[in-house]
């Protein structure tokens, strides 16, 4: 059975428990300088639409680190969508290498990416949503609370594919998710549903940033003009100026509250620079987190095409 990383509703609860302790694992392994190598021989194909310094380090540092090799292929090396049929680029990448990572802008083109592919791929962005980053983002909330009991996690800002991966984490483990964010830039109506139809998670939307943090054990936010969006950053200032994460709505929570961030940071707009570097900030562990995380979907995914 082929078994791609796409969605982290295409995995069970006890899946993603069990990619949560691999990763736990496999950054033992790694800070311990642990030989580990079961990609010996083996290849990555990383395609890159959309940039990102994380996104390539961490999966070229995690996949070299087990014994493979990671192959770099920016826009200009492969038009995906546009130069080439996408079906054709799978089957042909499927030919040359073990494994795909494809970090892109329209979620079908993954979807498609996967469909015809032999071997696993693994979604590093689409515009829908960034399943290996919240992966990163519930291991470092379990790792600094211990546990994920009660857990209330408020997002303020666009409800963009950070909040839609929330979501879809919410199907799967329980947790309180509030999208915090301004009229018109609410998260996608069926993807919220399947939160309320999971039944498992509760799901609150709100537009009072003040009100949303109380009771919060994570904030959490992104830059409110994504790659893409760049051209609109001024007319967004205007519109999200009131939903900046600062000490003062930290201290509103009532609570010691976790502060996180996925990257990168526009320091002075969606959070001040006081809180990244705030005691309550655990960006960094989070950015780390991002390698072992991907680490265990890789290893994890290796074993259906063994």
């Amino acid at each position: 059975m082929k078994k791609h990383f796409i969605h982290l509703t295409d995995f069970t609860s006890d899946e993603i428990w069990e990619l949560l302790y691999l990763a736990k694992e496999l950054k033992i392994k790694f800070n311990n300088k642990e030989e580990y190598k079961p990609f010996r021989d083996r290849s990555l194909a990383m395609i890159f639409a959309k940039p990102s310094a994380r996104t390539r380090v961490s999966f070229e540092t995690g996949f070299e680190w087990m014994g493979g090799n990671a192959l770099f292929l920016g826009p200009n090396d492969i038009g995906i969508g546009k130069r080439e049929a996408i079906k054709d680029i799978s089957r042909l990448f499927s030919g040359y290498n073990d494994m795909m990572m494809a970090r892109l802008f329209d979620h079908k083109h993954i979807v498609e990416l996967a469909e015809y592919s032999e071997i696993p791929v693994i979604n590093g962005l689409t515009d829908y949503n960034h399943p290996c980053q919240i992966l990163a983002d519930i291991l470092t909330v379990w790792e600094h609370r211990k546990n994920l009991k009660d857990l209330k996690v408020v997002y303020l800002g666009d409800g963009n594919n950070i909040v839609h991966s929330w979501l879809q984490l919410a199907c799967r483990l329980p947790l309180h998710f509030v999208c915090c964010n301004p009229l018109g830039f609410d998260p996608d109506d069926k993807t919220v549903k399947m939160v309320e139809d999971s039944k498992l998670s509760t799901y609150e939307p709100s537009h009072d940033p003040k009100s949303a943090v109380e009771g919060a054990d994570v904030i959490y936010t992104d830059v409110w003009a994504s790659m893409g969006q760049k051209e609109k950053a001024d007319e967004r200032e205007k519109i999200f100026a009131n939903f900046q994460v600062t000490i003062d709505l930290l201290e509103k929570t009532g609570k010691e509250t976790l502060f996180m961030h996925c990257l990168p940071a526009e320091r002075g707009r969606e959070v001040t620079d006081e809180v990244m570097e705030s005691k309550n900030s655990i960006v960094f562990d989070e950015a780390e987190n991002r390698m072992h995380a991907q680490n265990a979907v890789m290893v994890y995914l290796q074993k259906f095409y063994s």
